[in-house]
């Protein structure tokens, strides 16, 4: 809908952002939506490790400087102890020099050091993935666990985590410090990186939890696994119909979908060792396989008999080797946590969430575990310079329940939403589907991730400013709700409600009420609202009732076309149709300009782009 047709009773996605944008180009503030989900967050309310940066002495200083990423408090060590022996966060002494390269080479005599209950867990990353290695290491130290190891794929990586007291060891890869993205060659070297580091660990004799950088741990899961002290290999999957209702395994003859090599523990025995060997050698003689296809083969080449009636296991891969699915509903892919909710429905509580069955890559999967309130970000992520602009969304329930839920159902209530909480009637995957997968336990409608209808990697992305305005930055919709929230933020509002021009007290004024609340009219132009809010410059949030009727347009023509290039870009496709080749329907934030639009594939290959 153009601003010409502001007014219409359907409001689509960027009417409210047209308001989100002028109060931003006033203040360079952010926009961010107010939550109405009350996911379980496992994060720490305090803030206080964030607070520092634990830097290198300056002749160690990388020659790149860091992202904004999470930052622990550095207590520099007074006693000579070893690296890997030190407590995590604990940051060496800066007036020491960092060891040399060999120093950080894997050995079991390092491993061994971090070893506890004969466990260690590790993850690995290149540079680019830093944010989320130290978000898994802080899920790890809140829940007592301290018996991990990194894997740095680049020294650079490598450095910052020793310079911040994380345990870290060097791979040795020579990897390339920026996002390789899914599917890249790159993408498939760190895979056998994986299994070549599986293979290399377990001849020491210790259990091996291996986990995906791209994942967070929420309750201890050692004792878990220290349930089935049989299996030889316990896995995840990609399951997303519960085979069971409590937290027992999964039942193996269930399981259709892939076993995900994201999460699963190993247990030093001669059958999970010829494995990883033969694992191993598959992938280095073929660079072609991808891993996750590898392991799910030769785990396959023989399922069944049972262990045992009772534990879950079953002899695998060459007969010998026993298996056990970890139940998804609790050891949760993107979509069992995100989509269904499956741990909340079946009231269990999750061990760990894995952003798989997500969408914008890895700017995707990030969100995603901020919506979930289980990503840890800097202090100043919180408290932006400009502030937040934020408003109660409100949404007919003819819209959100009433008929079926079907296609046309689904776009009309997506046409009418402003940004999250989004809530949907379909769920979008990449594959045909009825809806919802059958068998699932997904609600209609859900609040759905961000990342189903926007491309949010699109919406992060700098554009010129030139050709596309003023960049649009945004905040995950639990973002008020997150512990930290810093009492600074909570404390500086503005509630502005709007009203009809003309009716009681509703003038354009920047008087508040007594309770703090301002009245502020419908369809005021943009010299209005620069004049009015300009006045609350120095408050770090401003709520609006509403955004329907808010803002009609921007009166500079050009600041309006770079506008619609811009947001024109941020919103993605549904999929899929069935018996339809494209299945996919583009979202089109304009689709009320389109006479006749409707929600339906594109007719012909030519038709297969986004909306111009």
């Amino acid at each position: 809908m153009g601003w010409r047709n502001a007014f219409d009773n359907a409001k689509p996605v960027f009417v409210t952002i047209y308001a989100t944008v002028i109060i931003g180009i006033i203040f360079s503030s952010l926009y961010v939506i107010s939550a109405i989900y009350s996911g379980k967050s496992a994060a720490d309310s305090t803030t206080s490790w964030l607070s520092h940066v634990g830097s290198p002495p300056v002749e160690q200083a990388p020659n790149v400087s860091e992202p904004a990423i999470v930052q622990a408090v550095p207590t520099p060590s007074l006693e000579p102890r070893s690296m890997s022996t030190r407590p995590i966060w604990e940051a060496p002494l800066h007036t020491k020099k960092m060891p040399a390269l060999k120093k950080f080479r894997l050995s079991k005599e390092l491993v061994q050091e971090r070893v506890k209950d004969n466990v260690i867990i590790v993850t690995f990353g290149n540079y680019a993935f830093m944010d989320f290695i130290l978000t898994w290491v802080k899920h790890l130290t809140d829940l007592g666990l301290s018996n991990l190891l990194i894997g740095a794929m680049d020294t650079k990586l490598l450095e910052a985590l020793y310079w911040k007291g994380v345990p870290v060891f060097d791979m040795g890869s020579h990897m390339s410090t920026i996002d390789v993205g899914w599917g890249s060659p790159t993408f498939h070297k760190m895979g056998r990186e994986k299994v070549i580091l599986i293979d290399s660990i377990l001849p020491y004799g210790y259990e091996l939890l291996m986990c995906d950088t791209d994942m967070v741990w929420l309750k201890d899961p050692l004792p878990y696994l220290a349930r089935y002290p049989e299996a030889d290999v316990l896995t995840s999957s990609d399951q997303v119909v519960p085979t069971v209702t409590d937290d027992r395994l999964d039942i193996w003859q269930q399981v259709g979908a892939a076993y995900n090599i994201g999460i699963f523990h190993w247990r030093p025995t001669d059958a999970a060792k010829r494995l990883a060997k033969e694992w191993k050698d598959m992938l280095l003689a073929d660079e072609k396989i991808w891993d996750q296809n590898g392991f799910n083969d030769l785990v396959r080449k023989q399922l069944g008999p049972p262990v045992d009636g009772e534990s879950g296991l079953v002899y695998a891969f060459d007969g010998n080797l026993k298996l056990g699915v970890l139940p998804a509903s609790i050891f949760c892919s993107g979509h069992t946590y995100f989509v269904q909710a499956m741990y909340q429905q079946l009231r269990l509580e999750p061990y760990a969430v894995h952003t798989t069955f997500q969408y914008a890559g890895t700017e995707g999967k990030r969100h995603r575990l901020r919506e979930g309130m289980v990503f840890y970000d800097p202090p100043e992520y919180y408290d932006a310079p400009g502030g937040f602009l934020s408003f109660k969304p409100s949404i007919p329930k003819s819209l959100l329940l009433d008929g079926e839920h079907n296609v046309k159902s689904h776009f009309s209530l997506i046409n009418y939403q402003v940004m999250p909480p989004l809530w949907c009637r379909l769920d979008r995957l990449w594959f045909p589907h009825p809806g919802v997968l059958e068998g699932s336990i997904t609600r209609q409608p859900f609040i759905c991730p961000l990342d189903h209808v926007f491309e949010v990697n699109v919406l992060l992305k700098e554009l010129p400013e030139e050709i596309f305005g003023p960049q649009i930055n945004i905040r995950e919709y639990s973002f008020f709700d997150n512990p930290l929230m810093p009492k600074q933020v909570k404390e500086s509002w503005l509630e502005v409600q709007l009203c009809q021009e003309g009716t009681r007290d509703c003038v354009a004024s920047n008087t508040t009420s007594p309770s703090g609340v301002l009245r502020f009219p419908k369809r005021s132009d943009e010299e209005t609202f620069k004049t009015i809010f300009s006045s609350f410059k120095d408050v770090k949030v401003i709520q609006f009732s509403s955004m329907q009727d808010a803002f009609p347009g921007f009166t500079d023509k050009a600041r309006e076309e770079k506008f619609r290039n811009r947001v024109k870009r941020y919103v993605g496709i549904w999929c899929c149709v069935a018996e339809h080749t494209p299945g996919h329907i583009y979202y089109d934030m304009y689709w009320d300009e389109k006479p006749g639009w409707k929600p339906i594939p594109p007719q012909t290959p030519e038709d297969d782009h986004p909306p111009p």
